[in-house]
């Protein structure tokens, strides 16, 4: 891994959190796909960014709290939980991000992986 791959997940969950669309793009490659945790799919990098720049500042109570970021043979992986205000009450929900990382250190494709909970 290089130098410019080490760190390219925290700059692309900083971003996404902050909501700079600016610097979320940078981490991304030009050829780039994302696969949601219900099969949704982005498969360019333009679509994608117009997507989560429209979404995530609607959803009411957002917030992510990042548990792990690990790297590895041009991959990386993001532990996490999101969490959204769903009818007056925060709903979390712990997942999974795996990233393929390129070898000019941008991202080139992102799958979301949830975690379930049996219902209470």
């Amino acid at each position: 891994m290089t130098g410019v791959t080490s760190g390219i997940v925290e700059r692309y969950l900083e971003s996404l959190t902050a909501h700079d669309w600016t610097a979320f793009a940078t981490c991304l490659a030009d050829d780039f796909t994302r696969v949601g945790p219900y099969g949704d799919t982005y498969a360019s990098k333009s679509e994608y960014v117009a997507f989560i720049a429209d979404l995530l500042p609607r959803l009411p109570g957002y917030a992510m709290e990042i548990t792990r970021v690990t790297y590895g043979n041009g991959v990386a992986f993001a532990e996490l939980a999101e969490t959204v205000t769903v009818e007056g009450k925060p709903l979390r929900t712990p997942e999974c991000i795996s990233f393929e990382l390129t070898e000019d250190g941008t991202i080139s494709r992102v799958e979301v992986f949830i975690q379930t909970t049996p219902p209470a």
